[in-house]
C-alpha cells in the first residue's frame, strides 16, 4: 500500500514538516490585557502533541486597535512578549512541533464583544471599546460606528507595528510568521472594492488596492530572519457582487510570491455581511486550487476538511500542498493520529502516549 501524501514529509521555506497537516490560528478571546494565559498553555500545548505538522497561534494584534477583542492576544509590548514567551516555553518542553504566528489587525472589525457573549461592535466610549481604523469610513454593518480613514502618518504606523511584531516574533523564536490578510480584516479591508473607498495611490485601481498588503509584506519580510518564511492568508473572494474575487486574489498571490511569500494559505468571506457563501465540504478548495494553478509556492487549502480521505483527496491530487483545520481539531485534538490509522500513514506521539497504540495498527507512531 503507497504511503498516503498527507503523511509525506513537507518543506516551507526552510522549515520541515513531517506531514501535510497544519493548525490552522484560532483565536480563543482568552487574553488578558493582550497577554496569554494559562488557556493558551493548555490549548496549544494540547494541539503540540496532535501529531500535526505546524501549529499556528491565534491571530494575534500588532497593537491594541488592532485586536478584534479587548480579550485577544496582542505581540505589541514587553509585557505581550513575556507572556508569550511563557507560554511557548511550556509547550516546546514537551513538543518539537513548529510553530508559526498569525500576526493582524482587524481594522474596523475590531472593538467587538467576546463571540459566546455576542460579538457585537463596542462603542468607542464605552468599556472594553474603542475607535478603529480602516482604509475608508465605511463601517462593516450598517449602525455600526464609522472607522477612521487611516492617513499617511496612520498607515506608516501600523505598517511600522507588524515589523515591530515581527521582530518580537524572532525574538521568541518562532519559526514562521503569516500575515493576516483575510476574513475582512485591515489589509483585506485594503484589498476588497467594497470596504477600500480610496481616491489616493492605495485605492480604486487593483495595484493601488494591493500597495498596502503588499507594502506591510515587504516590511515583515525584511524585518523576520531571512531564513525563516513569511506567508500570507487571503480571502478568495468576498461571495458578495464587485468584490473581491478569485482573480484578484490569482493576481496578488502572483505579486506576493515575486516578493519573497513562502505560502498563501486560500480561505474566504469575512469582508461583508451581505456575503452568501456555499458552505460545505470542500467549498474553498477550488480557490486554493486556482492559486496552486498560479504560482509555485506551497498553497495550503481550509475549510470544512473533516474526513481522512477528503483531506488525502486534496493534496494527493495537487489541488493544494498542505490542509488546515481549525473546527475539525478542536473537536478532535488527535485527528492526525485517527487520519493515519484510516489511511495507513505514520505520525509522532509523544512517549507518555505509545502505549495508547492500538493492536491492529502496529506501524502507526514514528519510531525514532
Amino acid at each position: 500500500m503507497p504511503k498516503p501524501v498527507l503523511f509525506t514529509p513537507f518543506r516551507v521555506g526552510a522549515v520541515a514538516l513531517e506531514n501535510r497537516i497544519v493548525i490552522a490560528p484560532m483565536c480563543q478571546y482568552s487574553a488578558e490585557e493582550g497577554r496569554m494565559t494559562d488557556w493558551h498553555e493548555i490549548h496549544l500545548g494540547q494541539l503540540a502533541l496532535s501529531g500535526a505538522g505546524l501549529l499556528t497561534i491565534e491571530a494575534t494584534g500588532v497593537e491594541p486597535e488592532g485586536r478584534i477583542t479587548y480579550a485577544d492576544v496582542g505581540l505589541y509590548d514587553d509585557a505581550t512578549e513575556a507572556a508569550m514567551a511563557k507560554v511557548l516555553a511550556s509547550v516546546r518542553r514537551w513538543s518539537d512541533m513548529p510553530i508559526a504566528i498569525q500576526l493582524a489587525h482587524a481594522g474596523r472589525k475590531a472593538s467587538t464583544e467576546k463571540p459566546w457573549l455576542g460579538g457585537a461592535q463596542i462603542a468607542p466610549d464605552a468599556r472594553h471599546g474603542w475607535r478603529t481604523f480602516a482604509p475608508s469610513a465605511v463601517p462593516f454593518a450598517e449602525g455600526e460606528a464609522a472607522p477612521e480613514a487611516l492617513d499617511a502618518a496612520g498607515l506608516a504606523r501600523v505598517r511600522e507595528a507588524f515589523v515591530a511584531a515581527a521582530k518580537r516574533a524572532a525574538r521568541l523564536r518562532l519559526d514562521a510568521v503569516q500575515l493576516h490578510g483575510a476574513h475582512g480584516y485591515l489589509l483585506h479591508q485594503f484589498l476588497s472594492p467594497l470596504s477600500n473607498r480610496r481616491d489616493d495611490a492605495y485605492g480604486g485601481t487593483l495595484e493601488n488596492r494591493m500597495r498596502f498588503p503588499l507594502e506591510v509584506f515587504d516590511a515583515v519580510r525584511a524585518a523576520f530572519p531571512a531564513e525563516k518564511p513569511v506567508t500570507m492568508r487571503v480571502s478568495g473572494t468576498d461571495w458578495v457582487e464587485g468584490g473581491w474575487d478569485v482573480e484578484q486574489t490569482v493576481a496578488f498571490a502572483k505579486e506576493l510570491e515575486a516578493r519573497g511569500c513562502a505560502g498563501i494559505h486560500v480561505s474566504s468571506g469575512g469582508l461583508h455581511p451581505a456575503q452568501k457563501i456555499p458552505a460545505g465540504p470542500n467549498y474553498q478548495v477550488p480557490l486554493a486550487r486556482a492559486v496552486k494553478q498560479a504560482v509555485s509556492i506551497p498553497v495550503i487549502a481550509v475549510g470544512l476538511i473533516t474526513a481522512p480521505e477528503q483531506a488525502e483527496a486534496i493534496v494527493a491530487t495537487g489541488d493544494a500542498d498542505l490542509i488546515a483545520l481549525a473546527r475539525t481539531i478542536l473537536y478532535d485534538p488527535r485527528w492526525p493520529w485517527h487520519a493515519a490509522a484510516a489511511l495507513g500513514g505514520q505520525v509522532r506521539a509523544a512517549p507518555q502516549y505509545l502505549r495508547c497504540q492500538p493492536a491492529q495498527f502496529r506501524d502507526l507512531f514514528v519510531k525514532d
